[in-house]
């Protein structure tokens, strides 16, 4: 598999090997996010979940310098468009904030593994963008901030609902998100945001991430799949309601041929070769 899925005005996904997807930021000069932006976000990832021949996917900058610098200042200006009654206006502001939510959470909402691949500066939004992804690497050149309450607000698109479920220090998140100080990427490795710290810069956290994806992208895309799906359910709810999930689901899951195709593996000392989720295909 080789070439475009999709290229937008400010992201761009390509095929970067056999059935791994590489999604790039890619608004010049610092991929701050506008409406446009975070809409065609939203709308890209969705488009690369409805490909069932993606298993994985990589999130990375296609600047050289850095990841985002978050939220664009001007999309607040849509707000002067609405009523100035406070009931009236918070009714207005309220379905803007959701449609937000739902762009920056398409990684969550995407079947397979996305990979965040972090270099230079992640702020503010940036954070958001993280926390809905599976799995996070930063190079070691990577900052942080969980910037909102240096400009007036509680952030509001995804971290505080998240970060707390991701992450394993309460005490340096919530220190984090009430000073919105800049931190290090080996500080969010201590935080538990960051799996993993890549020496190096752009090219190298991107190419750790890549190898990453390629490695799952072998496994079962059944199990993958699975996987991901009852971890999510698992975080939100309690043990026994999610045993019980996990009961329903594998029911279903466990009549694949993959658990079988495993066993030849082991058994004959080769990789197995897993069926597709769907026949190969390089357009949506």
């Amino acid at each position: 598999m080789s070439g475009d899925i999709v290229v937008g005005k400010y992201m761009k996904a390509s095929w970067v090997g056999p059935n791994v997807a590489h999604v790039e930021l890619c608004r010049k000069p610092v991929n701050s996010f506008s409406e446009e932006v975070w809409t065609e976000y939203g709308e890209t990832f969705d488009k690369v979940s409805q490909n069932l021949s993606v298993h994985a996917v990589v999130l990375s900058s296609a600047l050289p310098k850095l990841f985002t610098a978050g939220l664009d200042m001007n999309a607040l200006s849509s707000f002067a468009e609405f009523e100035q009654e406070p009931a009236r206006r918070a009714l207005q502001i309220r379905p803007f904030i959701l449609a937000f939510q739902d762009a920056i959470g398409a990684t969550e909402r995407c079947p397979v593994p996305v990979i965040a691949a972090v270099h230079g500066a992640c702020i503010g939004l940036g954070i958001d963008i993280l926390c809905a992804c599976d799995v996070r690497y930063g190079a070691a050149n990577s900052s942080y901030s969980i910037k909102e309450v240096d400009v007036g607000l509680a952030a509001d698109i995804g971290t505080l609902a998240r970060i707390g479920k991701i992450t394993g220090n309460a005490s340096l998140a919530h220190e984090l998100a009430f000073t919105g100080r800049d931190f290090s990427a080996s500080e969010a490795l201590q935080l538990g945001l960051l799996s993993k710290v890549v020496p190096g810069g752009r090219e190298e956290v991107t190419n750790a991430a890549l190898e990453l994806a390629t490695q799952i992208a072998q496994k079962s895309p059944v199990a993958v799949v699975g996987t991901k799906r009852l971890l999510l359910h698992a975080r939100d709810n309690s043990v026994q309601d999610n045993l019980e999930y996990t009961a329903t689901w594998n029911a279903a899951m466990v009549q694949a041929p993959d658990m079988r195709d495993t066993m030849v593996g082991l058994k004959t000392k080769t990789r197995p070769k897993y069926a597709p989720l769907a026949k190969p295909s390089s357009k949506l």
